[in-house]
């Protein structure tokens, strides 16, 4: 058996942990977990990147020897660096309001139909496309040398080794997702400057060794090599969905964000899939992330924070009693995007639409796991058409999976059977392709055989009619 360190940032929490991978085995323990608390500076919201740093030398540390490091975390935000290599500053939170109004501005130079045709990424307003445009008149952006997405930004403090991970760069908005390249002609008409990004890697790629200094720090003994994994955590949740060889699926990855969809040859370009906002990210490979980002669990999380943080298994239980689909919300809307009085902004979306306003915590519960259930067959139904790719079995990765109302929920409103689980896909997906790269897996099928048979996997079959889901979409696609 090998020891693989397994880099994991999600919006709200970092950890470390420790794979430990054989033949037939396949271990996962965490190391270390630290918080993610970004900052409001005056300036507007920004990541705490030391802290981040701070936490992953605390995580190595405490994982001890390891074979190889791999590092995932959340897209689109990025570090500028000086010609000497210095950081300008803190990086900016996806949340910032910097990004108000930019996208017109963009579709004036690119019109929006053109710029997926090139692209193929679904329209949010915190794309780094957008970021890049926002930050145009900037002291910092005209000083930089280099730009970083951040867990590229991550490895180069580790390691010295400047990249720019593949999978993690095709949520830019400006890689072309059929060549596997930058779209060149996009980034030349925004006047973006692409020799602001180091060269592309690809997971497997070797990212370089652990710096001296970083040896010293955390008391592992050198060479210890990292290597690049699918850094967007997405990408690693993907890859360690637990599909059957041959099996038609569709995956949602829960967390903060749902991202619901297929795993594709191809990206799919039509006005009819940008119009309904999928988006053609890129996974192990050369395979396609066609998905929808959804709100996800962000609006239990805000909510239960307002609400004082409760026990949670006593709010599912009575959440579980209230009246199913007595109201829900467009779980996509960006009304939902901005932290804080989730509770109020939700009542009030209940109430602007003429419908029964939860009031109680448990109620509210209710409204936000209808409606993400709703939102998710929503996503793997148009998936399927638009993509011509019909599946039989959604299977559910990340932390929702620890949500068995959501998971039902989910089950009856598709109409199909829902697998759920590893519940820690994304470090898994990370632990395997640096598994694979140092020889312990053979390929992508074989990374899932073994998730199948090592990982707690728990089937949920659909126990009520789908007429009242339509019904409830129909709701909100009449508002």
């Amino acid at each position: 058996m090998k020891s693989y360190a397994a880099v994991d940032l999600g919006a709200s929490s970092g950890r470390v942990m420790v794979g430990r991978v054989g033949p037939d085995s396949l271990e996962l323990t965490e190391a270390h977990r630290f918080p993610n608390r970004p900052v409001r500076t005056p300036e507007g919201l920004r990541w705490d990147i030391l802290a981040l740093y701070a936490g992953i030398l605390d995580g190595l540390r405490a994982a001890g020897q390891v074979d190889s490091v791999g590092i995932d975390s959340w897209a689109v935000d990025y570090g500028l660096l000086d010609a000497d290599g210095a950081l300008l500053g803190n990086p900016v939170h996806y949340r910032d309001t910097r990004t108000q109004g930019v996208a017109e501005k963009v579709w004036a130079t690119v019109p929006a139909a053109e710029l997926y045709a090139s692209t193929g990424l679904q329209y949010a307003p915190f794309n780094t496309l957008y970021q890049l445009v926002a930050a145009r008149s900037s002291s910092q952006l005209a000083h930089a040398s280099r730009l970083l997405l951040i867990p590229d930004l991550l490895a180069y403090w580790l390691t010295g080794v400047l990249g720019t991970e593949l999978t993690n760069a095709s949520t830019t908005q400006l890689i072309d997702p059929r060549t596997r390249d930058w779209s060149y002609d996009v980034a030349e008409r925004l006047g973006v400057d692409l020799g602001l990004f180091a060269p592309l890697r690809r997971p497997g790629d070797p990212a370089g060794l652990l710096r001296q200094s970083v040896l010293d720090e955390t008391g592992l003994a050198g060479p210890v090599p990292v290597t690049t994994v699918g850094s967007h955590d997405t990408a690693s949740a993907v890859a360690a969905v637990p599909a059957m060889g041959g099996e038609r699926f569709a995956y949602i990855c829960t967390g903060t964000w749902s991202l619901a969809g297929l795993e594709l040859e191809a990206p799919v370009l039509t006005e009819a899939s940008r119009a309904a906002n999928f988006t053609n990210e890129l996974g192990l490979d050369g395979t396609v992330r066609y998905l929808r980002n959804i709100m996800g669990l962000w609006l239990l999380q805000e909510c239960v924070r307002e609400w004082g943080d409760p026990n949670l298994g006593d709010l599912l239980s009575a959440a579980a009693e209230v009246p199913a689909l007595r109201s829900v919300v467009d779980a996509g809307d960006a009304a939902f995007l901005a932290p804080g009085r989730m509770p109020a902004r939700i009542a009030d979306a209940c109430r602007d639409s003429g419908q029964p306003v939860p009031e109680s915590p448990a109620e509210i519960t209710r409204c936000i796991l209808d409606s993400l259930a709703l939102a998710h067959r929503r996503a793997i139904t148009q998936a399927q058409e638009l993509a011509d790719h019909p599946v039989d079995v959604v299977h559910i990765v990340g932390g929702g999976t620890r949500n068995a109302l959501l998971c039902q929920l989910t089950a009856d409103a598709c109409g199909l059977p829902v697998v759920a689980g590893p519940a820690e896909a994304a470090a898994l997906g990370n632990v395997l392709v640096q598994a694979r790269t140092h020889g312990l897996v053979a390929d992508r099928t074989s990374m899932r055989e073994l998730l199948t048979h090592t990982q707690q996997l728990t089937r949920y079959e659909p126990r009520t009619p789908t007429g009242a889901w339509q019904a409830a979409e129909a709701r909100i696609a009449d508002r």
